[in-house]
């Protein structure tokens, strides 16, 4: 019905978020969106713009869908009340969320969609 919507996050957003907000964030959606879409940062976006946007309450026949997931995207991060710090410190929530769920032994059919090499997710991310 909706060719744009996907129901949660798809990666393929994340490169058009860069301009909503300040240097800190273009700086980190510039730097994610270069990354291959199985690596740990990407998904820790991705989960990110899942809680903020709603993702899990969305269905076909929403308004959020019928906008398209990346038009709604879009929203979620322009109308995001808190500073840039705020949000940089959610994606970093979410990173450590997801480098704690890479470090559990994983289904094969999981383990294989997971980028094995998580060595270049940096330890600081910019914050002030």
């Amino acid at each position: 019905m909706y060719p744009d919507s996907e129901i949660l996050f798809p990666p393929r957003c994340i490169e058009q978020l860069g301009d909503l907000r300040g240097p800190k964030w273009q700086d980190l959606v510039c730097r994610i969106s270069q990354l291959p879409r199985n690596h740990g940062e990407v998904l820790a976006f991705g989960l990110m713009m899942i809680r903020l946007g709603s993702c899990l309450t969305c269905d076909l026949d929403s308004y959020r869908a019928s906008l398209g997931c990346c038009t709604c995207a879009r929203r979620t991060v322009s109308g995001y009340k808190e500073d840039d710090t705020s949000l940089i410190e959610v994606y970093r929530n979410s990173l450590d969320e997801v480098l704690v769920f890479v470090q559990q032994k994983q289904p094969l059919s999981v383990a294989l969609l997971i980028q094995e090499d998580l060595t270049t997710v940096p330890s600081t991310l910019p914050l002030t």
